[in-house]
């Protein structure tokens, strides 16, 4: 049974730094699509970073520059590196994944969600 674990949330102010990590388990899949989302108090979830099991990343726009996505595959865990942070980035950050390195490809992780999902950890951005 795939687990993923989130940790590193916190608060800080903007302009700060935070790193996610996403500790997975369960999950033998040589191919695969793992990512992190986002859900503000009110809105719609949103993909924010995806990274493929060869290591391709793509990133929302609206985090390209700022936030880097990675993996270490001998601790079986994700990260998220988040730099310069803006009080827009306050959510519930989500670890997720999915059997199949393609999904990375062409956004579809971004409009279509992945198939296991983390609990997540809170990120508070103050100005």
């Amino acid at each position: 049974q795939v687990q993923l674990v989130e940790s590193g949330g916190g608060s800080v102010q903007a302009g700060g730094s935070l790193r996610l990590s996403c500790a997975a388990s369960g999950y033998t899949y040589s191919s695969y699509c793992m990512g992190w989302f986002r859900q503000a108090p009110g809105k719609e979830r949103e993909g924010v970073a995806a990274i493929d099991s060869d290591g391709s990343t793509s990133y929302a726009d609206s985090v390209k520059g700022r936030f880097t996505i990675s993996q270490d595959n001998a601790k079986n865990t994700l990260y998220l590196q988040m730099n310069s942070l803006k009080p827009e980035d306050t959510a519930m950050y989500y670890c997720a994944a999915k059997d199949s390195g393609s999904w990375c490809h062409n956004y579809s992780w971004y409009y279509y969600g992945m198939d296991y999902w983390g609990k997540g950890t809170l990120v508070t951005i103050s100005s």
